[in-house]
């Protein structure tokens, strides 16, 4: 029964075994590399070694892309007994030989292991193992111009993360940060420090911390067509490469720093990743006029809010004085976490008629002595 139903799963691999005649004319064949590499002028190549890759970013085939449809299914059933024993390895979690890539940019093409790769496709595996050689485009336009920068940038520095900027020359910036802060921890460790180990502790310590300052702070809405880290090169340059005096909002300002160091000591201070030193306290008092019939009933709505630390019922024009300690970001404004809270905890409560926010300017509280 089992190789009964493996040969079923196969022949749905394959286009010519009972396909639906619409969808094969909507399946388009996968790409060829030839075609790509001519078209990116990609020649030079680099030996990547031995990596895992993302299946669906394998679009094409070097020598056998008229043998597949769209899905990378075969379009004959001259493979299917092939097809049938690689499908049964995989199911049976067999290690099978790494395949081997050629890529472009983010593109794979498979020189060799077709059906391994056809047969990952189908069981929605997410990677491959594979062996990979890189091609890198020469072609002269801005992407590619980026692209050999950064492909560059992360040759040196082996870092695994993404990094995505959008103007020339900046990876080049990012690199002569690097270097700088190699030459810091090379003074301050000897000569023990590598690059690469420079680089890590360059992305922990200054471009990570700063990247999500700037991240929270929602300054790219103002740059849609930028990314993060392009205004943390922008930011960074005018700041402790050029020294110009430029403010980018309370919260950035008040964490830069001077210089890159500085801001790296100040980072290092920081114990988990939700930078804890961005938050700080608000005291808010707010008097409501309620309806006298559900007083009682709103009073108790608002002492289960947790950020409600005292409520009063008044005499006068408004009948209840709350007092609430809200938490913010230092990125984020008063006004803009008090109407949030507002808006969101205190003014869908049924009988609150109006609402008067307080924000004390300053403050002085007598401790109370204890008996």
């Amino acid at each position: 029964m089992e190789a009964k139903k493996l040969k079923s799963e196969v022949k749905r691999m394959l286009i010519g075994e009972k396909n639906d005649p619409k969808d094969t004319e909507k399946q388009t064949a996968v790409k060829n590399f030839a075609e790509d590499q001519k078209k990116d002028e990609a020649f030079e190549t680099r030996d990547r070694g031995k990596r895992a890759v993302p299946v669906k970013r394998i679009v094409g085939s070097v020598g056998r892309y008229k043998d597949f449809d769209g899905k990378f299914r075969f379009k004959s059933k001259d493979a299917s007994p092939r097809l049938q024993w690689i499908r049964k390895a995989m199911m049976e979690g067999r290690n099978l030989d790494p395949v081997l890539l050629y890529q472009i940019k983010k593109k794979y093409y498979i020189l060799d292991g077709n059906h391994r790769v056809s047969v990952a496709k189908s069981l929605g595996h997410n990677e491959i193992l594979a062996k990979v050689i890189e091609f890198i485009p020469s072609k002269k336009n801005l992407q590619n111009m980026l692209y050999r920068e950064r492909d560059e940038f992360m040759d040196r520095t082996q870092l695994q993360a993404e990094i995505t900027l959008t103007e020339i020359t900046r990876y080049n910036s990012l690199l002569e940060q690097v270097s700088e802060h190699h030459q810091h921890l090379q003074k301050k460790q000897g000569d023990e420090a590598t690059f690469v180990q420079a680089a890590a502790d360059w992305y922990k310590t200054i471009y990570r911390p700063l990247f999500t300052i700037i991240q929270r702070s929602h300054l790219i809405d103002s740059f849609p067509e930028r990314t993060v880290a392009d205004l943390y090169t922008y930011i960074t340059l005018n700041q402790w490469h050029d020294a110009r005096d430029r403010q980018y909002g309370i919260g950035i300002d008040k964490l830069l720093r001077s210089n890159m160091q500085s801001f790296r000591r100040a980072m290092l201070n920081v114990k988990d990743k939700a930078y804890p030193e961005l938050k700080q306290e608000i005291t808010v008092f707010i008097l409501i006029n309620s309806q006298i019939k559900k007083l009682g009933k709103v009073i108790e709505k608002l002492y289960e809010i947790d950020e409600v630390r005292e409520v009063h019922s008044i005499h006068g024009d408004m009948d209840i004085l709350v007092k609430i300690r809200l938490t913010r970001d230092l990125l984020s404004s008063d006004s803009e976490i008090i109407s949030y809270f507002l808006r969101n905890q205190i003014h869908h409560i049924s009988g609150i008629k109006k609402t008067i926010t307080l924000i004390p300017g300053s403050s002085k509280i007598k401790k109370e002595e204890l008996p």
